[in-house]
């Protein structure tokens, strides 16, 4: 009958206590937990996104227009910055922290037995949570690739992949032919596939596994012409697509093609919960996404974690007018390609404070030593200072914009210290 817990901390210690070791992929042991919960993603209308990079920005632009529309939203994504609950939220706000509690100390005994995983627990639990809540429709956020994430047990209304690079090649192979694959795992029989990637090769290989899957219909973004006419302030981003101008406050070219797949993936919406197009431009227009080219004052907050997203960043630092000196605060998973991640940040770091995230996990933090050689053999200005307040200060005194980027952690961790609210600055 579950044990007894009495305070939020006390769920979370026992959570996080199961994120040691590498992924289990695979749906059994998600399966087997939702069968003891009543099955609750059945009882939902879904909205399914992969990719490697843009998942967030498409989510919310998903949860934005469909909040427009006066729908009552869910919405799973991972990780969070600073707050568990960032994770599931309806209509904008995180569940109650009670819910958790109640939660973890009645299934926890159940959670052992199957042996589930972090991932497996917080997705099941987020079905439940989004059950109770009597949501119209969840946008659902894959973990890892698609195929074997946990999140794959949905028959959703529509499943879109924002594009595909090159991350977590220890688990979804080191081409992005075979990423690929595993994204499009998501794709599902009589189910709308759209697709976000702007490489017409790799556009292409996602819509001919869509179609074998039997997905219908399959629509590449890209393929039909994209977003058109971008222009990136630091307002924002405004495109055209299919014969309308959007604006969204999320600022990055790249925020258009994320746009574009959100306006697509909402086309395909059946008649109750469709959306008219004055009200996705309107809920466009009110995106909100803490975490990525988030500036509060003098500092800019990015959880680009691979070399892709950082090459995205410095395009977004150059099209914003960041002001210069950038000192780049920077702490990313040893798991990472964070070479490419550094040299993708290089042009645009005035410095380099190297750190380490308090909430990195041991197990997966770098080696100080090695990415300061790194900047030196490269001639890139850099120090270590492995007290992470100690390297924000650092930072501060050495330029006019302080970015802190290169993971979640880097990010959530900094912005407890500088008292940013996730949701809010």
């Amino acid at each position: 009958m579950g044990f007894y817990l009495t305070t939020y901390k006390e769920a979370l210690d026992f959570l996080f206590a199961r994120t040691t070791g590498a992924w289990k992929l695979g749906l059994d042991r998600v399966e087997a937990f939702l069968a003891l919960l009543g099955n609750p993603h059945r009882d939902l209308s879904t909205i399914h996104v992969a990719g490697t990079n843009g998942k967030g920005s498409a989510c919310a632009a998903l949860e934005a227009m469909l909040r427009a529309r006066g729908l009552r939203v869910g919405k799973y994504t991972s990780p969070h910055l600073v707050d568990f609950r960032e994770r599931f939220l309806v209509n904008g706000l995180p569940v109650d922290a009670d819910q958790i509690v109640d939660f973890v100390g009645r299934w926890t005994p159940d959670v052992e037995r199957l042996g589930a995983t972090f991932f497996e627990a917080t997705t099941a639990m987020a079905f439940e949570f989004f059950r109770s809540a009597a949501v119209d429709i969840a946008i659902i956020e894959t973990g890892l690739g698609g195929r074997l994430d946990a999140t794959n047990v949905v028959t959703p209304l529509v499943a879109g992949v924002t594009n595909i690079g090159i991350d977590h090649v220890e688990y979804l192979g080191h081409t992005r032919e075979l990423i690929a694959v595993e994204k499009a795992g998501i794709f599902k029989r009589g189910v709308p596939a759209v697709i976000g990637e702007a490489d017409p090769a790799i556009a292409a290989l996602l819509a001919g596994i869509a179609s074998e899957r039997g997905a219908t219909p399959v629509h590449s973004v890209y393929a039909a012409g994209g977003p058109t006419d971008v222009s990136v302030s630091a307002d924002g981003t405004t495109f055209s697509y299919e014969g309308r101008r959007w604006a969204s406050p999320l600022v990055g070219a790249h925020q258009a093609a994320n746009g574009a797949l959100a306006v697509a993936m909402a086309r395909t919406l059946p008649d109750r919960l469709s959306i008219p197009d004055d009200a996705m431009v309107a809920g466009l227009a009110k995106t909100v996404l803490p975490g990525r080219f988030h500036r509060v004052g003098r500092y800019l907050f990015d959880v680009a974690h691979n070399p892709a997203g950082a090459r995205v960043l410095v395009d977004t630092i150059r099209a914003a007018s960041v002001a210069v000196p950038v000192a780049v605060v920077l702490s990313v998973l040893d798991d990472k390609d964070w070479r490419g991640v550094m040299r993708a940040l290089a042009p645009v770091a005035g410095s380099f404070v190297l750190t380490l995230a308090p909430t990195s996990p041991a197990s997966r933090s770098w080696s100080l030593p090695d990415p300061l050689a790194y900047a030196r053999e490269n001639g890139w200005p850099a120090s270590v200072e492995k007290d992470f307040d100690a390297a924000l200060a650092l930072a501060a005194g050495q330029a006019a914009t302080v970015l802190v980027t290169g993971s979640f952690h880097t990010v959530g961790d900094a912005m407890v210290r500088l008292e940013v609210s996730p949701t809010g600055g």
